[in-house]
């Protein structure tokens, strides 16, 4: 079993930044790519950043480009995410996405953190 733990969210004023954390722990075979998604009220979650464990390819939405940077420490299984110049917009609950290979399986799976909410006030 894997567990994804984050932290670091809050509430930070337009023109803030915000660093989140998520740390995988268990049963870990293997880490393929971890990342961060978000859901807006009334919206549909969308990826934010994605990045490979091996390589450290990183994908980010064009909305955050130049804004927010993802990177990942192998050695703790935790991916961060550096929020820099806020805004409004990106007010939204933030998810850490594991695809992890765990003890139990040749195949990986997919993994959910709880959640953290973010708030942009203007």
């Amino acid at each position: 079993q894997v567990q994804l733990v984050e932290s670091g969210g809050g509430l930070v004023q337009a023109g803030g930044s915000l660093r989140l954390s998520c740390a995988a722990s268990g049963s870990i075979f293997s880490i393929n790519a971890m990342g961060w998604y978000r859901q807006a009220p009334g919206k549909q979650r969308e990826l934010v950043a994605t990045i490979t464990w091996g390589d450290g390819i990183t994908i980010y939405a064009d909305s955050v480009k130049g804004r927010f940077t993802i990177s990942r420490d192998n050695a703790k299984n935790t991916v961060y995410l550096q929020m820099n110049s806020l805004k409004p917009e990106d007010t939204a609950v933030y998810y850490c996405n594991g695809r992890i290979r765990d003890g139990s399986s040749w195949f990986e799976n997919v993994y959910w953190g709880q959640g953290t909410q973010v708030t942009v006030s203007s």
